[in-house]
């Protein structure tokens, strides 16, 4: 968000004051299959954008959840530019991508391969029916951004239940996603407001994923099921994001230096944009900040 915060005001007072009126639009492809779509997405993904404030700030977010785990899956890992950088600051860690689409998965491996990555391997399969894990087998599940694509509120219950299913008593969890809004307008005001610098097809994306993101209730309904260590935490009163984890383990000193050397390597505008998630998210109730 590289606009003057001031300019967020007229749609933060939207979202106080109004009732829930936007109905919620499922994505037109849940699986993305195309070719050429898949290929636009994935380097779209990969070339600089306000996407790189996300991807770090994820990545620092589920590290300080997964640490300490030895194996952990990814739920719609796409074409795997968000599991990579978090596959890099964590090496001792093996990660499996999960993810419906071959051509998505296609990327993801072909991804993976140029960045010499090691601990990361792939496998097509559903992330609502997880049958390939046992109960209670894995360490840790994240998932970045892409439980909103799940065409039905059912869909996600089943996740969830997946999730619950395999995941070890006392694994970690962290799993971030959009918000529904209440106002057509805040969805216009949030997707378009960096159309200065971003290409369009991001911005027609984002449009699409803020129609189809669940409620927070709905996040917070079904985190009432999982262990009672999984907290709910979304930026401040405007649920515009949200995230679901288990409490933080301590990252080693070399983890948090090398996450403040990839924060001021970003573009000066990225930066501004991911120091406002960290801002909105700590007033939201999320503590443990390991940039500085």
């Amino acid at each position: 968000m590289n606009l003057p915060r001031l300019s967020l005001l007229p749609t933060f007072v939207r979202e106080l004051t109004s009732s829930q009126t936007l109905p919620r639009e499922p994505e037109p492809d849940a699986i993305m299959d195309d070719a050429d779509q898949v290929a636009a997405f994935s380097e779209t993904g990969r070339k600089e954008s306000t996407l790189a404030a996300s991807y770090l700030f994820h990545t620092a977010r589920a590290s300080q959840a997964i640490q300490g785990c030895k194996r952990v899956i990814d739920l719609g890992c796409g074409p795997a530019t968000q599991l990579i950088q978090i596959a890099a600051l964590n090496p001792e860690i093996e990660f499996i991508g999960v993810d419906m689409s071959e051509e998505m998965l296609r990327h993801a491996r072909a991804h993976v391969a140029e960045a010499g990555i090691g601990n990361v391997t792939f496998i097509t399969g559903d992330i609502t029916k997880l049958d390939q894990f046992e109960p209670h087998s894995i360490d840790g599940v994240i998932s970045t951004v892409s439980l909103h694509h799940l065409p039905t509120r059912t869909l996600l219950e089943n996740c969830f239940r997946e999730i619950k299913r395999i995941l070890k008593p006392d694994g970690a969890l962290y799993l971030a996603d959009f918000g529904r809004l209440k106002s057509l307008k805040s969805v216009i005001f949030f997707a378009y407001m960096n159309r200065d610098r971003d290409p369009h097809q991001l911005l027609l994306d984002y449009e699409r994923s803020l129609r189809a993101a669940f409620l927070l209730s709905d996040f917070e309904r079904l985190a009432a099921e999982l262990p009672e260590t999984v907290e709910v935490f979304s930026t401040f009163k405007v649920p515009l994001l949200i995230a679901l984890k288990t409490p933080d383990r301590e990252l080693p000193a070399a983890k948090v230096q090398a996450l403040n050397q990839m924060r001021k390597a970003l573009n000066p505008r990225f930066r501004h944009d991911m120091d406002d998630m960290r801002i909105f998210f700590k007033l939201g109730g999320l503590k443990n900040d390991p940039f500085h």
